[in-house]
């Protein structure tokens, strides 16, 4: 009674349709399966027909890290060609795209001294690359520099008064003056000088009167005491002339007259006629500008080419075109801590008087540093630990080198070893040869 009404003819039809599901079954799935061999294997033929046996996988040399199995593919990035990376410990070369070296990539790898490897001419002049030769050359080097220009201090008076008194008369007017040597610049008067003279021109007569009576004792006293008074004199600005005079003619003077002692320009005249100076009071400066100072900013890096001697010309805005010629004199040996440069003296003839102190000027320093073999500097590519050239080995192949560099000289490298003269170098697409490199196996990231 629970059994389900089953219609007639259902039992029968139902084991038939069981039958025919069982028996179609397994010739869809093998259909299926035929069908995925047969494909795998096309591909797999097509691959191999396609990528040589050798080959990993086809790369960048602008972004290594694409990898690709498709021989004529193009970088994602860039869309330039892809060239092929051999498998590990395979050899020959395969020029599809570009050469490959005959080494070892895991040997090359594991090396320190970088290998040969090719760059096919086509892929060159695809990507620019061009070349220069070694050679020697002679290399000079230009500094330059900023100064300012200052009087020669043993070129310069500064009067003091060296005794009481009052200034008579001035002979000069103002800052600026241009005095001869020898000329008059002021008269002082002074009571403490004629009293000073009067007891020089006494003890002249006492030693007199000692030489005609023979007193031997009494004459060295007295010229004793002549000396000392000399010196007196002349420590109060009195000159030499002076004091022979005063002693021939046994004339005293109330007044005493400055004398410039060079020619030369006058600096300061801080006082005025009939004003009271005392001991220590500047009366008046002179400076000679035939002959003047620049002091010249040089940065720490370039005092070890400095030398007392060398040349320097000088250049003004005050005069354009116009160039003076001098000398360093002194380098000083102290660094300025916050401008990192060393001051340097440059003596500097100055006959028209046209530079003047605290003037703005540039030095500029040529000099001679030698010949030796140079490179261009585009043919260098420094890499932080290495400095690296490709040397070209003709036929495409290019040899990288670590080259010891001096210093630079305008467009050109001073090489110390790593390359011979008439060697040519790569001066242009450094960048894309050092990707080329490293993706052969040539060359290590450094």
């Amino acid at each position: 009674m629970n059994n389900p009404i089953t219609p007639i003819g259902a039992e029968r039809r139902a084991p038939a349709l069981r039958s025919n599901c069982v028996a179609h079954v397994p010739v869809f799935l093998l259909l299926s399966c035929v069908a995925a061999l047969l494909l795998l294997t096309s591909c797999s033929q097509n691959d191999g027909a396609s990528k040589p046996a050798d080959v990993d996988y086809y790369t960048c040399t602008m972004h290594p890290s694409v990898h690709s199995q498709d021989p004529h593919g193009k970088c994602p990035i860039c869309s330039m060609s892809l060239v092929p990376v051999k498998k590990r410990g395979a050899t020959g070369v395969n020029t599809t795209n570009a050469a490959m070296p005959a080494t070892n990539v895991q040997d090359a790898s594991r090396s320190d001294v970088p290998t040969e490897f090719s760059v096919p001419v086509e892929r060159q002049q695809q990507i620019g690359v061009t070349y220069g030769t070694v050679e020697k050359q002679p290399f000079t080097h230009t500094v330059r520099a900023v100064g300012t220009v200052t009087y020669d201090k043993q070129r310069h008076w500064d009067f003091v008064a060296r005794v009481d008194g009052y200034v008579q008369k001035l002979q000069i007017s103002s800052r600026g003056d241009m005095v001869e040597k020898g000329q008059p610049l002021m008269t002082l008067y002074s009571p403490g000088l004629l009293t000073t003279q009067r007891e020089f021109l006494d003890l002249l007569r006492m030693r007199d009167d000692a030489r005609r009576s023979g007193s031997a004792a009494v004459q060295e006293s007295a010229e004793s005491l002549i000396d000392s008074a000399r010196r007196r004199l002349l420590q109060w600005n009195v000159t030499p002339e002076q004091v022979a005079q005063l002693e021939k003619t046994g004339e005293t003077k109330e007044t005493l007259t400055l004398y410039s002692p060079f020619a030369g320009v006058v600096q300061d005249l801080p006082v005025d006629q009939g004003r009271r100076v005392a001991m220590g009071d500047r009366l008046v400066d002179v400076a000679d500008l035939s002959t003047v100072w620049v002091w010249a900013q040089f940065y720490e890096d370039e005092v070890s080419m400095l030398k007392k001697g060398l040349p320097v010309t000088i250049t003004t805005a005050s005069y354009p075109g116009e160039k003076f010629n001098g000398r360093i004199s002194v380098v000083d040996p102290f660094i300025n801590d916050a401008l990192r440069t060393s001051r340097v003296r440059i003596e500097v003839e100055n006959h028209d008087l046209k530079l003047r102190p605290d003037m703005y000027v540039d030095a500029e320093l040529t000099m001679d540093m030698g010949e030796n073999l140079a490179v261009p500097v585009p043919a260098v590519l420094p890499t932080g630990k290495h400095n690296i050239v490709f040397v070209d080995k003709g036929g495409g192949k290019l040899e990288p080198r670590f080259v010891e560099l001096g210093r630079q000289y305008g467009d050109f490298y001073e090489v110390k070893s790593g390359v011979k003269e008439t060697e040519r170098v790569v001066t242009s697409a450094n960048f894309l040869i050092d990707a080329e490199a490293k993706i052969q196996g040539a060359l290590k990231s450094w």
